[in-house]
Order: C-alpha cells, then sequence, then structure tokens
C-alpha cells in the first residue's frame, strides 16, 4: 500500500467515524421536499453566495410572477432579476437562469430533465456542467436530491469543515473534494452525510470561531488536537 491509499484508507475510517458521530447528535436528517430537477436547478442556482432562506424566498417569487418555466425562459431578464433580487446577485443569476432555460428548450425542446435519471451519473455530471454558472456543487445537488442518483455536494461548510477535521489533503481543490467525499461516503451515506455536516458547520464549526470544546468530533479533529484551548479562535 502505498502513502497515498494508507492516507485514504485512514480518511474513509475517520469519515466513517464522522458519520456515526454526527448522527448521534444530530438524527437522521431530511432534505426539504424534493424538487423536479428542472426547478432544483433553477434554486441551486439562486442558492449561490445567500442563504436558504433568501433562495427560497426568491424561487418562490420568481415561481408566483411566471407561471411556467417557458414563461421565465421568454420574460425579459429584467423582470427576472426583479423577481430574484432577495437571493442577491440578482444580474448574475437572472442571465443564467434565462440562458439555462434557453439552451436545455433548444437543445431538448422542453423544458424537463427528467430524462437524465436514466443516464448515468459521469453523463448527468458532464451535461448539467455544461451550463455557465453551474458547477459541482450544483450538478450534486440536483443529482442527489432530485433524480436520486448518489452524489455528494460540497459547499463551503464541507470543505471548511472537512478541512479542519483532516479528512481530505490540506490543499484539495475544491471541486476534486466532491469525488473525493464520494470515496470516504457509502453512496447511502451521502444525504445524511451532507446534511448533517453543514449543520455542524453552521451551528459549532462556524469559519471565524469555531465552537471546538462542544464539537461532537474534537476527540478525532485535526485542528482541536492543534489547537490548545486557549488559544482557539
Amino acid at each position: 500500500m502505498n502513502d497515498l491509499q494508507g492516507r485514504q484508507r485512514n480518511d474513509q475510517q475517520n469519515a466513517q467515524w464522522m458519520y456515526n458521530r454526527l448522527l448521534e447528535k444530530f438524527g437522521q436528517p431530511t432534505w426539504r421536499a424534493p424538487l423536479p430537477a428542472i426547478d432544483e436547478l433553477v434554486s441551486t442556482i439562486l442558492s449561490q453566495n445567500t442563504n436558504d432562506r433568501n433562495r427560497d424566498v426568491a424561487f418562490e417569487r420568481l415561481r408566483n410572477r411566471f407561471p411556467t418555466w417557458e414563461a421565465v425562459r421568454d420574460a425579459d431578464v429584467d423582470a427576472i432579476i426583479d423577481a430574484i433580487r432577495p437571493a442577491g446577485l440578482g444580474n448574475q443569476k437572472g442571465k443564467r437562469i434565462k440562458a439555462v432555460l434557453q439552451q436545455i428548450s433548444r437543445e431538448q425542446n422542453q423544458l424537463d430533465l427528467s430524462f437524465l435519471s436514466d443516464w448515468k451519473a459521469e453523463q448527468i455530471k458532464e451535461y448539467l456542467l455544461q451550463f455557465k454558472g453551474v458547477g459541482y456543487k450544483t450538478a450534486a445537488i440536483v443529482m442527489q436530491f432530485s433524480l436520486g442518483i448518489p452524489a455528494f455536494p460540497v459547499d463551503t461548510h464541507i470543505y471548511r469543515v472537512s478541512g479542519r477535521f483532516g479528512i481530505r489533503p490540506a490543499g484539495m481543490s475544491v471541486e476534486d473534494c466532491h469525488s473525493y467525499m464520494e470515496q470516504l461516503f457509502k453512496p447511502e451515506q451521502y444525504e445524511a452525510g451532507h446534511l448533517n455536516i453543514i449543520r455542524l458547520g453552521r451551528e459549532i464549526c462556524q469559519a471565524r470561531k469555531p465552537q471546538c470544546t462542544i464539537c461532537p468530533l474534537n476527540q478525532r479533529c485535526a485542528y482541536f488536537a492543534e489547537h490548545p484551548i486557549d488559544q482557539v479562535p
């Protein structure tokens, strides 16, 4: 076994310990009501650089303003931007949403992504990543939570927690982290693992002031081991 294989095996063991500890702490989490893939795609674009509440408000405003995705596709971009304003970055997101809907219509002759559920995971990922403004996290969310295709979305909380805890190489990119997390966890663990790590990142392992002394993972956490209690920020 080489060093890389040894590192990954150790990361897998710690990831499984993390998974079980977070289940003990938070319980079995549930995703909000599943959305059709195209709805989830738009919702996740709206979620970029904002919180869940602002995303949901913007999404509801968009759906209330326009009765169908075809109506959004054909709307003046300024009207889309106005509808999604609560999500922030309206100019950027509005243009991207319109462009994505136009491209799907052009390629598929309909605004429906349910056909992707019959594709292989790598094909789905490649298809979704072609759209401007759609990255690995967005693609993985659509796959895991709308299409039922196992994928492990990595957001800022998961990237931070996985780095601090020490289950990924420190210099690993966010993009590479997606596939690495998929190797550390079992497919049936992706949903609960994703949601519970995010909760930990929001409530305890926060960016500026991690609450290490009350963290359920501090027994094996690399960050906690390296920072004496009186020096933890």
